[in-house]
């Protein structure tokens, strides 16, 4: 059975897109919307400066297994999003969202099951999905 939740908002988004139904169009402010997050992100650090990043190597030593990798690994945020900035991202994000269903809008292609598909995969590969 399909996802009604995202069946449901890639026909939202359908019903939506009247002024950028070029696949060029689409490309171009997902492109945007993704620089719009690096952007909202960039300025919880340096405007609001409710997190901070903290980037270095990670010490992992040669012994390592890939089961104790994660131990050794660091997503380099300190802090949390305070709520303006979460806000921000959350929006910025939702704007990806859009422009993604529109590209498998134009497409033809169904989110869910291309969802479905990434997890398979995700679950077939496991640790070894080291993109």
């Amino acid at each position: 059975m399909k996802d009604l939740l995202s069946d449901d908002f890639q026909q939202a988004v359908a019903d939506c897109t009247m002024r950028h139904k070029s696949i060029l169009d689409i490309l171009t402010k997902h492109n945007e919307a993704t620089a719009r997050v690096n952007r909202a992100v960039s300025k919880s650090v340096t405007s609001c400066g409710c997190v901070k990043i903290n980037a270095e190597k990670p010490e992992i030593p040669e012994d390592t297994s890939l089961q104790d990798l994660p131990h050794f690994m660091s997503n380099h945020i300190n802090g949390q999003l305070c709520e303006d900035c979460r806000d921000t991202i959350e929006k910025e994000i939702g704007m990806q969202f859009f422009y993604l269903a529109a590209m498998c809008n134009t497409f033809d292609l169904n989110l869910y099951d291309i969802l479905l598909k990434e997890r398979k995969r995700l679950n077939t590969l496991g640790v070894f999905n080291l993109s």
